[in-house]
This record gives C-alpha cells, structure tokens and sequence, in this order.
C-alpha cells in the first residue's frame, strides 16, 4: 500500500456532484482527495490500478442502531408494539450482560459496515456511554445520536438522560455528538420541545422517529393502541400523559423541529398537508426500505418527497428490522420497486445527500480538498451505476481518509 501520497486509477469514476468520468483517477495525499479526473491528465503513473470498476465516494449509512447488531429480524410482527416489545424483552432478558453485549454488538456493527462499504453513519444509540468510546477508536465516520426517552413514570429522568446524550467528551476529528429525542410516543411534548431547544441553543445536530407506523398516530390522538400496551407492560404508564391529537407532524411543528436542519427517521406515513410541511422546512428524511418491507408499510412517499425539494437519504435501522447491515441492498430494494429512477438519484441518496442530512461537508462525494474516503465495486459494462443495483456484488476496495481497510476482491454476496 503506497504511503501518503498516491494515485488510484479505475474504468470509472462517479464523483456524484458531476458526470461519470470513463478511464479516470483519483489523487489522495495526506488522507484527502487532492485532484481526479481522466486519465489523460493523471500526473504520473497510478499506484493503484483497479481496472474494470466503478469508484464513488465511500457510502453514508445515515439512520442505523449498531448497538442492535447482535440481533436479529424474526418472523415479521402482528404490530409495531409487538416487535418494540420484543426488543424490550431482549434486553431485560441479558441483564447484567446487556452493557458488554452492546459493546461487541457495536464493534460487529462497524466491521459489518466497512465490509459493506459504508465509511460513515449516523448512529442512534441509547447507550451512547458504552458505544462512543467504541465508535471513538473506530476508522468510521460517525454522527453519535444519544437517544433521549422521557414519559409517564420516567418523565423525571429528562434531565439525566440529555446530560447523558449530550455529552461531547467522545468527540474527536471522526466522531460528532448530536441528539435524539426518540420518538414521540417515549417523549412527551414537553420534553421533546426542551431536546429540540437544547439541540437548537447547542448548534447541535439532532434525529428522531417521526411518523413511523400508523399506531403511533392512535398513541398520540387516544393513548390507546399497541404502543400503549408496550408502556402498560413495562407497569410505567400514568394519566398524565398528553395527547396530541394533530399526530408526530403537529408536535414537530410545534417544537420547532421542522425549522431546523433535522433528521426525521423513516416518515413512512405523511398526509399531502404533512408532505407540504416538510417541503416547506429544513428537515431532512432518512428512509430504511428493507425495514420499511419487513414491517409491511403501505408503499412510502419518498419521490414525492424528492419532487417537493426535500433532501431523502437512505439507512439500514437495526439488524432487529433489517437482514443486515448492506445500504445498497436498500437501494436495490428501492431500484426493484421503482425501476424508472435514474440509479444515479438512488446513490445520491447514500452519498452526497445523506452528507447533507447528517452536516458533514467533505464527505459524500469525490472533489478537491474531500476526505479520501472511497469504495470501489468490480463492473463489466457501460452503466456500473445500474450494475451495481442489478447484482449481488460487494466492494473490492474501501478507504478512508486514503487507508485502505477492504483489500479483497469483489465477490457474490452470500
């Protein structure tokens, strides 16, 4: 492997900010990208010939819990309450060996994602204590979410619980804190409106759970439903819950969260009137299809949402939802369903817009002065965009900040 300065040359490169370049180069120094184009004007000899494929810039997974690697999907649920309970269930079954679960779990997330060429995430944890210092000594990329709940009989453990997620010892060149109020149906008004004031006050980067199932939207209008069975069976419910009968959408606004640069996780159910709010803020969607399939949604909104101008990317969610860890087996699932999408937009979606949904200049796309952070797939033929969409090939190579982590060669995905 060359030292800090070298040149990579490939059949094609995809920038994603500009049109393919066939029989191009990159040049890496000192862990950035210094100049790329055709090989016509590569300065001298390349150090890394990949031949017959496709360079892009390293993949983004923007929504993912790697503290849940350890687990798997099961037999889909009868409701969204059911599987939550499930995962519940899970944890208080572990225990004592919970903490120590979470840190392997999070350390087998990491490998999992290099391998699939994801160089960066946007990671929700609620033991963010246990896996920042893991992410910390890590080679991705990550924007660390402390997850926040707050509600009923846990209404009082707000302020611990933000401390907790807002803590910014973690952080380093790699790794940046930001913050999650969970979900409106963990977090009452109250308390979901003072993480957004406090991510706002902060500067912070924030991501929650918004609209994800229709049960959600029978907990906030009745407190009734498979959401509130979930809170009846952890014995911590109370009446002095609020209701919010204008559904997630109506709290969001109300707390202000669709007027910053947010996060919203999955919105598999919006209204035209809710699509028109989010059309008209700041918020960024984050869409996870292969969950979106297991839990049997009614068919998501997404390129409305892209023709309204709002900034969607793609994740994976949790191995508890998703067979795995692979974001372009999402964006395979997405090109299945929706043939007529250019496979360009479809990589946009875990390159230069989910850099712009998590903040991070310098990543997501291959221009002077980005990291040196790239992924190559083996290609054939003359479209290695859709290539990569229609087969089962996983990266050759993987880099960051110009080290090369995946050296072996692409090969089927089993």
């Amino acid at each position: 492997m060359p030292g800090g300065s070298f040149i990579l040359r490939s059949r094609w490169i995809a920038p994603m900010t500009s049109p393919l370049i066939e029989n191009g180069y990159v040049a890496i120094e000192d862990g950035s990208i210094t100049e790329f184009g055709s090989v016509d004007s590569m300065p001298r000899k390349p150090d890394i010939d990949l031949a017959d494929a496709v360079l892009m810039p390293g993949l983004i997974n923007a929504h993912t819990h790697l503290e849940l690697s350890m687990m798997s999907q099961g037999d889909p649920p009868a409701s969204f309450g059911e599987w939550l309970w499930r995962i519940i269930e899970q944890r208080i079954r572990r225990g004592d060996q919970l903490d120590g679960d979470i840190e392997i779990a999070t350390r087998a997330g990491v490998t999992e994602s290099l391998r699939f060429g994801v160089t960066c995430i946007g990671d929700i944890s609620r033991e963010c204590g246990i896996t920042r210092p893991v992410l910390r000594e890590s080679p991705l990329r990550v924007v660390s979410f402390g997850e926040v709940q707050a509600m009923a009989m846990r209404r009082n453990l707000l302020d611990d619980r933000l401390d907790i997620a807002t803590d910014q010892r973690d952080e380093t060149e790699r790794l940046v804190v930001g913050v999650s109020p969970h979900a409106p149906f963990t977090v009452e008004p109250d308390a979901y409106c003072r993480v957004v004031s406090v991510a706002r006050t902060r500067s912070m980067r924030i991501c929650t759970h918004l609209a994800e199932s229709l049960e959600e939207r029978e907990f906030l209008a009745f407190g009734t439903g498979p959401l509130r069975e979930v809170w009846d069976k952890l014995g911590t419910w109370d009446d002095q819950v609020p209701l919010v009968p204008g559904g997630p959408f109506q709290l969001a606004r109300d707390c202000g969260l669709l007027e910053i640069p947010s996060l919203l996780a999955h919105v598999n159910y919006a209204s035209d009137d809710e699509l028109a709010m989010l059309a008209h803020g700041q918020s960024s969607v984050v869409i996870c299809p292969r969950t979106h399939h297991y839990f049997r949604h009614a068919p998501h909104r997404w390129k409305e949402m892209i023709s309204r101008g709002v900034n969607v990317c793609v994740g994976t969610d949790s191995k508890a939802s998703s067979p795995d860890l692979n974001v372009v087996d999402d964006l395979r699932l997405l090109h299945k369903q929706s043939p007529e999408v250019e496979p360009a937009v479809l990589w946009d979606m875990v390159t230069i817009n989910a850099a712009a949904a998590l903040r991070l200049p310098g990543v997501g796309a291959i221009e002077e002065g980005h990291a040196g952070d790239l992924v190559a797939f083996a290609v054939t033929g003359d479209d290695p965009l859709r290539e990569v969409l229609e087969t089962n090939v996983l990266p050759g190579h993987v880099m960051i900040a110009g080290e090369l982590l995946v050296p072996s060669p692409g090969q089927a995905n089993s």
